[in-house]
């Protein structure tokens, strides 16, 4: 077996991590990006490492294309990260979240099967699987939990986590999936809630401007990015294939985020109002950050806490990095681009 690595969706945040994480370790990283992309590389710039990675373009929804390519690379794992992973937008277009999060896995690993059975799989499985837990009495969620989507983008990440035990137990394949609850880090899209908020908040100091969200008591198990994508790599390197929860067992609702940016920003907020009406004033009265109806998510998932006791106990892993220091990078990086972010470094 050669030391020859596949990451899809390598330009995103957990992609760009990994990637580096792969280099280091003297790895050939081949990332594939779709043929149409308009995806900058500008995660893989800020770490250095763009020009040190062997870009594909190509469609995973193209049996043929993926095949060919795993049958000329054999790689020794493949890391499979690419989603259409913002849930909101896969109710507006939920054939495409299938297609991409779904039938793109099983090409992977029909290829893998009839021509590289030897490679090691990692599918990139997610906490919205869980969906609504009302019925679990807020219970800490593990590998035995009951899956309940309520999002196409979760049914299509439900059906590759099944997909991938299929082609485990059905056909011998080293095939895992990483259940990971959420993770943030600098590198986020600001199509997500953190990111909105810390960019938000940061712009609202220099401009005034609030920042509009939708459902603020939502609570979520949020780790450290970096910290995951070590864990994505430990889960391959095992000797037997296996489904893993990653999460910090601690959970935090949006409005509780926000507090600990703002309290980071020395920016001093009080809450007023109650329901759609709710909102983060300054002192003078002028508001931070506003709720609004249309940002509310069709079915919403308002708990998800996370019990990683297994990965630890078969590998050792434990977060690095708790809440605070996580927020405290993101602002960090935040603070020192925000005039290059507001011109050429978007990053999308």
């Amino acid at each position: 077996m050669n030391n020859n690595v596949i990451i899809t969706g390598v330009s995103g945040q957990d992609g760009a991590y990994l990637a580096k994480l792969l280099i280091k370790k003297k790895f050939n990283v081949y990332g594939i990006v779709r043929r149409n992309s308009n995806d900058p590389f500008v995660r893989l710039d800020v770490l250095g490492i763009t020009k040190k990675i062997k870009f594909i373009h190509l469609d995973l929804s193209e049996f043929k294309q993926i095949d060919y390519l795993i049958k000329k690379l054999k790689p020794k794992m493949f890391f499979n990260l690419a989603a259409q992973s913002f849930v909101t937008y896969s109710f507006n277009n939920p054939e495409y979240t299938d297609k991409i999060n779904n039938a793109s896995v099983i090409n992977i690993l029909e290829s893998i099967r009839l021509n590289s059975p030897k490679t090691k799989f990692y599918q990139a499985s997610t906490s919205e699987m869980y969906g609504d837990i009302k019925h679990l009495n807020k219970k800490i969620l593990n590998e035995e939990s009951k899956f309940n989507p309520v999002s196409p983008y979760a049914i299509s990440k439900l059906s590759a986590f099944y997909y991938t035990r299929l082609y485990r137990s059905g056909y011998g394949i080293f095939a895992s999936n990483g259940i990971l609850f959420n993770h943030e880090g600098p590198l986020r899209g600001e199509q997500f809630v953190t990111k909105k908020i810390i960019k938000g908040l940061i712009n609202f100091l220099n401009t005034g401007q609030p920042v509009y969200l939708g459902n603020i008591y939502s609570k979520r198990d949020w780790g450290d990015a970096e910290d995951y994508v070590d864990m994505m790599y430990k889960i391959l390197c095992l000797k037997k294939s296996n489904d893993f929860v990653i999460a910090t067992g601690k959970a935090y609702s949006i409005k509780e985020f926000i507090n600990m940016t703002c309290k980071y920003l020395n920016l001093k907020i009080n809450w007023v109002g109650s329901g759609l009406s709710e909102r983060a004033i300054t002192e003078k009265k002028k508001s931070v950050i506003i709720v609004k109806k249309s940002l509310f998510r069709p079915h919403d998932v308002t708990y998800l806490l996370g019990d990683s006791s297994k990965a630890q106990k078969l590998i050792g892993w434990k977060p690095k990095n708790n809440i605070k220091k996580m927020i405290k990078k993101m602002i960090e990086f935040e603070k020192n681009n925000y005039d290059k972010q507001n011109s050429k470094m978007q990053i999308l």
